[in-house]
């Protein structure tokens, strides 16, 4: 089961609430513009849909203590103290990702590579994977150890992190600045990374980061 649009507001106001505070004050606490999570603001003016940054998630999960569990288990109306329905995902270190054997042509788990696995709560479609972290070229951002949940059927849009691997099997976790028909433009995620920009044609997959597990 995947959250929906509704399912995911829902999940943010339950938190506000077991909180005491409203979305405003829960924006706030998360260090967040107090109006990020108006209900004015999660249609626009056009009718379309304005889904929560998973940053801005993130940054609320964070302030509050709150736990992915907790967090699935008030998206999906069920009480907070109840164990949200798991399932496996399949689990690789980022420094193994870019060796070959682990991923098919379209950056799913495949090939002769050996995945570990972990248990995460269901409520991502069946292509989702997670990312070990290595190192520390991602501080204070991602660090040692983190488990990144990567979702390859999900929509890509500007601001969102992301995994890229090249043709030439370099393995990239940046922000996507720009995409065009041509390039793709990288921003760094941590302070000694670099920001690049690499061509279209250099893409071997792409996909969306979604949540961080640590």
């Amino acid at each position: 089961m995947q959250l929906t649009f509704n399912e995911i507001w829902r999940g943010i106001d339950a938190l506000a609430q077991n909180k005491g505070m409203s979305v405003s004050g829960l924006a706030g606490k998360a260090g967040l513009n107090s109006t990020t999570f108006n209900k004015s603001k999660r249609v626009g003016a056009d009718g379309k849909k304005r889904w929560p940054s998973t940053e801005s998630v993130n940054k609320v999960l964070e302030a509050t203590g709150t736990t992915l569990d907790e967090f699935m288990s008030f998206a999906s109306g069920q009480q907070a103290d109840m164990t949200y329905p798991k399932r496996t995902i399949p689990l690789l270190s980022v420094a193994k990702a870019g060796q070959d054997g682990y991923f098919d042509a379209s950056g799913l788990p495949g090939g002769d590579g050996k995945w570990d696995a972990v248990d995460f709560p269901d409520g991502l479609d069946t292509k989702a994977f997670a990312l070990e972290v290595s190192g520390n070229s991602m501080e204070p951002l991602y660090r040692d150890g983190d488990r990144l949940i990567v979702q390859p059927a999900a929509d890509i849009r500007k601001g969102d992190r992301i995994v890229v691997k090249t043709l030439k099997g370099e393995v990239l976790i940046k922000e996507l600045k720009r995409k065009s028909a041509m390039q793709l433009e990288l921003k760094s995620l941590g302070s000694k990374g670099e920001s690049k920009v690499i061509d279209a044609s250099e893409v071997a997959w792409i996909a969306r980061i979604l949540w961080v597990s640590q």
